[in-house]
C-alpha cells in the first residue's frame, strides 16, 4: 500500500469513527441531559470547566462557547485547583468535569471539596460507573467504540465527542435564554464577525467629508465636489432635502452624450432615486441591499431624515465584512 492510500483511508477511517459516535452521543440526549441544561441556564454563578491533559483543552473551548453565547463560564485547571485555585470557585458555581477515564485522584479531591462546599459537580466521561460518575451530582456518559488512534490509546475519539456534547450543551442553554444577534454582536465587538453584529452606518459616515451639491450646482461644481470627497458620488439637496444623487457614471454618460457641457446643471443630470438607509442599520444589512441594487454608494439620513454623509461599498468591505 502507497503512503497516499495510507493517509486516505486513514483519515476517512478518523473522519468514519468519530462522526458515529458523535451521532451515537444522540442517545444521551434524554430527561438527564434536559435537567443538566435546565441547571446550567439557571445558575446564578459561574460554569466553571475542569480536567486535564487533554480534557482540560476540551475544557477551555466548551468554556470560550458558553462566555460567547451568553454564559458566565471560566476554565479552571484540575492541577491548579488542587494546589491553591479552588477559591475561585464560589458558592452559587456549577462545575462541568472532564475525564476520559474518569478516575483520578484530583478527580476524588475534587469532588470531596465541592461535596463539602455543597457545590453541584457535573461530570462528562466515557466511564460508566467511574469514580466521577459515582461522585457526581449529575453524570453524562459519553459512550466510544474505541479512539481514533490506531493503538487506541491517544484521545482523539473521545475529545470529538466531549466537545461535540459541549457545543450541544451550549446552544440548549443559549436557545433557552434567547440569546440574540444583537447581544452576540455585544460579546464579539472586534473582527470580522463582531463588526457584521454591531458595526452600522453611522461608524462608517466621515462628517468632514459630506458631497453636497444642490439642483443648480453647475457641471464642473459637480465634478468638483465628487473628486475633493472621493465617494465616486454626491447627494444633490435642495432646502436640506435630498432629491437626487449624481455619481462618476452620470458624469461619463453626460460627457458622451452631450457636446455642450458648460450650461448643463446638476437637476438635469441627477438620479431622482438614490438608495437612502438610515445611520443605525447594520452595515452588513446596506452592503447586501448594494450588492442587490448594484450600487457602490448610499446615502445616509439621521433619526430625522437629515444627511449626514455618504457610504461607499469599499468603506464596509475594508471592514472584513461581507454579506454571506
Amino acid at each position: 500500500m502507497t503512503n497516499s492510500e495510507i493517509i486516505k483511508n486513514t483519515a476517512l477511517d478518523t473522519l468514519n469513527l468519530e462522526s458515529k459516535s458523535i451521532s451515537n452521543l444522540s442517545k444521551i440526549i434524554d430527561s438527564n441531559f434536559c435537567k443538566i441544561v435546565e441547571l446550567l441556564k439557571d445558575c446564578r454563578g459561574k460554569i466553571v470547566l475542569t480536567g486535564i491533559g487533554k480534557s482540560a483543552i476540551i475544557g477551555m473551548k466548551i468554556s470560550a462557547t458558553l462566555n460567547s453565547t451568553g454564559s458566565k463560564s471560566i476554565f479552571l485547571h484540575l492541577g491548579d485547583a488542587l494546589h491553591g485555585d479552588m477559591g475561585v470557585i464560589g458558592k452559587e458555581d456549577v462545575v462541568i468535569c472532564l475525564s476520559k477515564s474518569g478516575e483520578s485522584n484530583e478527580i476524588i479531591s475534587l469532588s470531596n471539596y465541592l461535596n463539602k462546599a455543597k457545590i453541584k459537580l457535573i461530570g462528562i466521561s466515557c466511564q460508566k460507573g467511574s469514580s466521577l460518575d459515582k461522585m457526581s451530582d449529575m453524570f453524562i456518559h459519553t459512550d466510544i467504540e474505541k479512539e481514533a488512534c490506531h493503538n487506541n490509546l491517544a484521545p482523539t475519539t473521545s475529545s470529538t465527542c466531549h466537545l461535540a456534547i459541549g457545543d450541544a450543551i451550549a446552544m440548549a442553554i443559549q436557545k433557552l435564554k434567547g440569546f440574540s444577534p444583537n447581544e452576540f454582536g455585544e460579546y464579539h465587538p472586534s473582527g470580522s464577525l463582531g463588526k457584521k453584529l454591531s458595526l452600522s452606518l453611522n461608524n462608517l459616515v466621515d462628517n468632514k467629508r459630506i458631497p453636497i451639491v444642490n439642483p443648480l450646482s453647475s457641471f464642473a461644481e459637480v465634478i468638483n465636489e465628487i473628486s475633493s470627497k472621493m465617494y465616486g458620488a454626491t447627494a444633490v439637496l435642495k432646502e436640506e432635502e435630498i432629491v437626487g444623487i449624481i455619481t462618476d457614471g452620470d458624469i461619463r454618460r453626460v460627457i458622451e452624450k452631450r457636446k455642450n457641457i458648460e450650461d448643463i446643471i446638476a437637476s438635469e443630470f441627477m438620479g431622482n432615486n438614490p438608495k437612502v438607509l438610515k445611520s443605525d442599520i447594520l452595515a452588513s444589512e446596506a452592503l447586501k441591499i448594494m450588492k442587490k441594487n448594484n450600487i457602490s454608494q448610499v446615502l445616509v439620513t439621521d433619526n430625522n431624515n437629515s444627511f449626514i454623509g455618504v457610504v461607499h461599498i469599499l468603506d464596509i468591505i475594508k471592514q472584513g465584512i461581507n454579506d454571506e
